[in-house]
């Protein structure tokens, strides 16, 4: 759990260089969704909701993980994550 609090502290703490610009998507440039992307850039692995959750430092309930979910579709939707496998989230690859 220690871990879990120094990584999510360190993630907040970097934001993301590798975005300078605000996203034009309104609901991707609100905090919430710029942390869930700030663990993916760092994820050297696709992740699962609960794994985001505890990175997060938010909660790992049934509801907790839902709703994170909903978040993770959506970013899947506007093609900025890609799911793999069912459950398993990553960030789409860049196009060349």
């Amino acid at each position: 759990v220690t871990e879990l609090a120094i990584t999510r502290k360190t993630l907040l703490s970097l934001g993301d260089p590798l975005d300078a610009a605000p996203p034009a998507d309104p609901t991707i440039a609100s905090p919430a969704y710029q942390q869930i992307l700030t663990v993916f850039h760092t994820a050297t692995t696709p992740m699962r909701a609960k794994d985001i959750c505890q990175a997060l430092g938010t909660g790992t309930t049934a509801k907790d993980t839902e709703n994170l979910r909903a978040k993770l579709k959506r970013l899947v939707t506007r093609q900025i994550l890609t799911e793999p496998e069912a459950g398993l989230f990553t960030l789409t690859p860049p196009s060349t």
